[in-house]
């Protein structure tokens, strides 16, 4: 057949080919019109990797920028995404103002090259640095963090901005992003722009928006420039639609995090980007009211992972299957449609937003965050969409950063905590196209849990305690938790089906003293006691090996005991058998003054002092940052000032030192 192909020319042949030229033709033209009204191309390929340009990590981030013009980087430190979205946005609006920026993960890069910087005229660097933690890096940011501290030369030439994300209800504050500013001036780099700090306890989009703005008023007198662009929708992604009856074979991601196949052959090391998929072993009701709390055991045998008492166990959730059909109703769209998203950006290091191809229900099941409330800059470009005039400019109203819009964002949409789904609901002449909404929204992040067991005795399974969240707004919409809602329904051999939980382990500094006799008090209500259940266990069995164990106190707290005291056989058996020194229990509701272990705390003061002072004991803390954390701490300083004759500037000193010799530790979340 090729051969006596080669000899004669059929017609049909001719047309054959000459369609597919056409079809390449329209393709290349559609793409460089960025018309994504009608760019829904059918095609059964999956796109390679083939004529892509080099990545970031491959040729450096400076030659990156010089061989495709641009002039502006902007790192991300980021855990849970926002810092990668505001990096983002702050790229995707340097185009109007002539300006050409590259969007890096440090973790990507050698931040050696930074000096070269400086080379490209007109450039600069900005940052956008997350705190995690008790005033860490996030993962992404660590070597960064590092070399900084330790290798960093002169950074003479650097321009640049910062922007740091954090919560004020947490003691270090912002510490990321104030440690970056400050070390590179440090180094001889110039600060474009003051330090901007985002508050995610109060509203980090508002602050992020004043900044912003603020930022480039500065940066166009500082380097002459003007607004060369209107304010557009910049669409970063190009729509492809995969035709399935004329490719029945078309492999699609059912809900893997980042590799095609990844849960059909699993294979460690499992961590972040390849998570192991654990069986839920056990999953039972902790309280005895009508709230609900939840202890689950994950079966980690065959996985080769290591937890230590007091890690963290990270779980990728699902979203709400019923919310996922009303989005693909109120759009009218068929949610089995297979798409890709790729991106426009030939030198990005993104290729999709979240892995190609799949479904627009797998995407709204698994990758993207439909219960976030939708920042202002997904709100104004929604607007554009809104057919009816009014919900338009109701959609620009809380979109702009006038006095009156941000009073009508904070109202509307974060006090009464509205997802994308209320606010699809709510403006029904608003039929944005799927495609652009995934665009918009942000991934869906997994979800922290300190692990609840110790390894000594609990090496092949990892314990989560965990509360069910769901409560009612002041809109009186009832609000659900997406992960503790979906591990709620993970039961054990529910018709005979095993449920599976993705998950990886993340270490932690919040770890038991190395020697065993050194005393320990732990301060934790609610669910805060999870981690203490893992160093009882513990402490209980290096006791039955014969080991010297240390006085271990317990202050714990909850509503109601006959309701929701957390493990109550379980500690009762342990301070019976010597694991447990000491339980303090605060039962808040149980009588007319409430109780918490605040009270209790300061009842004790004698006690506390003399595990710290004298037998330089550990004293940890896990649960609420905004109040209880807060008010321990309070307690502790005074207490200082107090027994050890100090001032309160000398008492802060003090248990400054305890933390950086990691005898006082903190667990906490707002």
């Amino acid at each position: 057949m090729e051969e006596s192909a080669a000899y004669g020319v059929n017609v049909y042949d001719v047309l054959i080919v000459a369609g597919v030229i056409g079809i390449g033709i329209y393709y290349v033209l559609m793409k460089r019109k960025n018309d994504f009204d009608t760019a829904s191309i059918k095609t059964f390929a999956i796109e390679s990797n083939v004529g892509r340009s080099s990545s970031i990590s491959e040729v450096g981030f400076v030659s990156k920028m010089k061989t495709t013009g641009k002039n502006v980087i902007v790192f991300y430190g980021s855990q849970t995404g926002t810092a990668e979205e505001f990096a983002t946005r702050l790229a995707k609006e340097s185009n109007r103002y002539g300006l050409k920026a590259l969007v890096a993960d440090p973790e990507e890069c050698d931040m050696e090259e930074l000096p070269k910087l400086s080379e490209i005229p007109n450039s600069f660097a900005i940052f956008c640095m997350a705190t995690y933690g008790e005033g860490d890096p996030t993962d992404n940011a660590q070597e960064f963090y590092e070399w900084l501290q330790n290798s960093a030369g002169d950074l003479t030439g650097l321009s640049y901005a910062v922007f740091g994300l954090g919560n004020k209800t947490y003691e270090h504050y912002n510490s990321m992003g104030k440690y970056v500013d400050k070390r590179l001036a440090e180094l001889g780099a110039t600060r474009l722009f003051e330090l901007g700090l985002g508050d995610d306890d109060a509203n980090i989009e508002e602050d992020f928006i004043t900044w912003k703005e603020r930022l480039w008023s500065s940066i166009c007198e500082q380097f002459n420039l003007v607004l060369s662009g209107e304010d557009i929708s910049l669409r970063q992604y190009q729509l492809l639609v995969h035709d399935l009856f004329e490719n029945p074979d078309l492999k699609v991601f059912s809900g893997e995090i980042a590799r095609l196949g990844s849960y059909i052959n699993q294979k460690p090391p499992f961590d972040a980007k390849n998570p192991f998929l654990s069986v839920v072993s056990v999953n039972r009701e902790l309280y005895k009211g009508s709230r609900s709390c939840m202890h689950i055991e994950l079966d980690i045998r065959g996985s080769k992972l290591r937890y230590e008492a007091g890690d963290h166990v990270a779980v990728y959730p699902k979203n709400d299957t019923a919310l996922v059909e009303k989005i693909g109703e109120l759009l009218n769209v068929d949610l089995d449609t297979v798409i890709t998203l790729n991106n426009l950006d030939e030198d990005s290091s993104k290729r999709h937003p979240f892995p190609c191809p799949c479904s627009y229900r797998t995407a709204l099941l698994y990758y993207v965050d439909i219960l976030h409330t939708p920042r202002t800059h997904v709100l104004k470009e929604l607007a554009e969409y809104a057919t009816d005039e009014g919900e338009k400019q109701k959609l620009k109203l809380m979109s702009s950063s006038t006095d009156e819009g941000k009073t009508f964002y904070s109202d509307y949409i974060i006090k009464n905590c509205r997802s994308i789904v209320h606010v699809l609901e709510e403006f029904p002449s608003l039929k944005v196209p799927l495609d652009h909404l995934l665009e918009l929204l942000p991934r869906l992040q997994a979800r922290y849990y300190s692990i609840s067991s110790s390894p000594k005795l609990y090496p092949d399974s990892i314990h989560i305690t965990a509360v069910l969240v769901e409560y009612t707004t002041p809109a009186g919409y009832v609000n659900k938790g997406v992960a503790t809602s979906w591990l709620k329904n993970k039961q054990p051999n529910m018709n005979g089906i095993k449920p599976e939980v993705p998950i990886f382990v993340r270490r932690s500094q919040f770890k038991l003293p190395a020697k065993s006799h050194i005393p320990i008090i732990m301060i934790g209500p609610g669910t805060g006691l999870a981690p203490f259940r893992g160093f009882i266990q513990e402490r209980d069995w290096l006791r039955q090996q014969g080991k010297s164990v240390g006085e271990t106190i317990l202050y714990y707290g909850c509503r109601k005991q006959a309701e929701d005291f957390l493990y109550e056989e379980e500690l009762k058996g342990y301070l019976a058998n010597g694991a447990l020194t000491k339980l303090y229990v605060a039962f808040s509701r149980d009588q007319p003054q409430k109780v918490y272990v605040t009270h209790l705390l300061k009842q004790n003061l004698d006690e506390l002092w003399d595990i710290i002072e004298n037998k330089k004991g550990h004293i940890y803390i896990c649960g609420d940052a905004r109040n209880m954390a807060r008010d321990v701490r309070d307690i502790l300083i005074k207490m200082i000032e107090d027994k050890g004759n100090k001032s309160k500037s000398e008492a802060e000193m003090y248990l400054k030192s305890l933390e950086t010799q990691r005898r006082y530790s903190a667990d906490v979340w707002s």
